[in-house]
């Protein structure tokens, strides 16, 4: 769906981006991941022109995005910031109508589209349609943003460090919201974060950049066994390989027949959920649950080491 064609963004005497080309697949995430002043940030506004590239060409689904005018392609593209930003006079309904009412659809559409995201996102319609951001909690802010950028039904969601401003157990949360929103409307997202778990655990591709340049655009399990560059090797580190390997393997890769004490792990969460439930829990085996609630059997800590040492 999104072509990027050896883009090159020059200010002055500073390269923010350099010659930077990748492809991103119709209904799939792609994780920008690096340093404060690697490109990131830069690369992703000039998807929607809010950035005009130096060189290069930008094309989604064959279309150059210079031969669109740039509100008309900004209408088209969902896109969140850190922060949200949503307007704070306007209720939540009226901050996700922003740009359904700007394309000029019909009220009952503007007013079903709000109801279906609340209810997605898990806020009930009757409880947050009239509420100001001010009364919401950071975690709901969140969920509004993505909300808002999705009411006009965009094929392309561009985020730049959606969860910074969230605590690290809400963080967790709105990526399995992510994770499950992206799968059920389908969009194609690109994600710029500084975190390589975060990109590890969203991204179906990674770009790795520093220096304004793309140093490797491949799967997760690549980046981490076979890092193409140095920066690359460093921003994984070699102690949290292993721990970020478990983070690529579904928990029903292990599962065995048994059982065991405690509460359960879904057979959908990663071996690494399961590996640090364990820890924490002081237990050497999980029972493991279908997504129907069903006992299936148990994960227990040699299993994962066996499956850990098979990835590496």
């Amino acid at each position: 769906m999104i072509e990027i064609d050896a883009v090159s963004k020059i200010y002055g005497a500073m390269t923010a981006v350099e010659t930077v080309s990748f492809n991103v697949e119709a209904g799939t995430v792609a994780a920008i991941v690096g340093t404060s002043g690697s490109g990131k940030t830069t690369l992703l506004r000039m998807i929607n022109r809010l950035v005009e590239p130096s060189s290069g060409a930008i094309r989604i689904d064959g279309e150059d995005t210079r031969t669109v005018k740039p509100f008309e392609l900004r209408r088209r593209i969902g896109y969140v910031i850190q922060g949200y930003g949503l307007f704070p006079h306007k209720t939540v309904a009226e901050n996700i109508a922003t740009v359904p009412q700007l394309v000029g659809w019909e009220r009952a559409r503007i007013d079903q589209r709000i109801n279906e995201l609340l209810d997605v996102f898990q806020l009930n319609p009757a409880e947050y349609r009239d509420r100001l951001p001010s009364e919401l909690s950071g975690g709901q802010q969140q969920r509004v943003g993505v909300a808002r950028a999705l009411a006009a039904e965009p094929h392309i969601l561009l985020m730049d460090e959606p969860f910074g401003a969230l605590d690290p157990i809400i963080r967790n949360k709105a990526r399995d919201d992510l994770s499950a929103i992206q799968k059920k409307f389908g969009t194609t997202v690109i994600l710029v974060t500084h975190d390589m778990d975060e990109a590890i655990q969203l991204g179906d591709m990674i770009a790795v950049m520093d220096g304004g340049r793309l140093l490797q655009y491949d799967t997760p399990q690549n980046i981490l066994l076979h890092p193409a560059h140095p920066f690359v090797a460093d921003l994984i580190g070699q102690n949290e390989r292993p721990f970020r390997l478990l983070s690529l393997a579904p928990v029903s890769t292990a599962v065995e027949s048994g059982d065991a004490e405690g509460a359960p792990v879904a057979e959908t969460a990663t071996l690494r959920d399961a590996f640090a439930e364990m820890l924490w829990s002081r237990r050497s085996a999980l029972p493991v649950v279908s997504a129907r609630n069903e006992r299936i059997g148990r994960v227990t800590m040699d299993a994962i080491s066996r499956r850990a040492a098979k990835m590496q």
